[in-house]
């Protein structure tokens, strides 16, 4: 997991573009959590429960080599211009009866690749932002990517990565759906 302030806003439908060099370009739907208030140190579940603004679908996409295969840094393969799609709402926690059973889904061109829900998630929302705030300053609009199901295209045998011209569809129930196309890179 990893928090991160977005440069630029990748909204739900916008096109995903392969980056130059890439390979191995991944999709992820995740929950993402949205911090609402400055946190640090958070003592308890309660103070990190109050610290959340909503919940929003992300795709985490990821290019594996630059992940992997280049000196081993997560953030290198997550950050290109146009991944980490999120939305389409911030949902917040008074409208969601539990966000830790919510299902997850994403199909590639018309194919299902991942089914999961957020009760299999290692950690919950909660612990979450307490755990990430013991180590750095969570601000408000700083968002949260939280995990994902099985199905992302490394996991296969042989691994199967996104390609120009196909469309990723993904939801979480309650929290809505997204739609992009995959572009070559320029």
């Amino acid at each position: 997991l990893f928090s991160k302030s977005p440069n630029t806003l990748v909204g739900p439908d916008d096109d995903v573009r392969i980056p130059r060099g890439s390979l191995k370009t991944d999709w992820e739907v995740e929950l993402g959590i949205v911090i609402g208030k400055r946190a640090s140190y958070l003592d308890s579940p309660d103070e990190a429960r109050a610290a959340i603004a909503g919940f929003v679908v992300v795709n985490d996409v990821s290019e594996r080599a630059f992940q992997m295969e280049r000196s081993g840094q997560w953030s290198k393969g997550k950050s290109a211009e146009t991944f980490n799609p999120a939305g389409p709402w911030l949902v917040t926690p008074d409208e969601i009866a539990d966000v830790n059973s919510l299902g997850m889904w994403l199909d590639v061109s018309g194919v299902r690749r991942q089914t999961g829900s957020t009760a299999t998630m290692v950690f919950d929302a909660t612990f979450i932002v307490q755990y990430l705030s013991q180590f750095l300053v969570l601000e408000p609009g700083d968002l949260i990517n939280t995990g994902t199901p099985p199905g992302v295209g490394v996991g296969f045998k042989p691994p199967v990565f996104l390609q120009p011209g196909d469309v990723m569809e993904l939801g979480i129930d309650g929290l809505g759906s997204q739609r992009q196309n995959v572009l070559a890179p320029r």
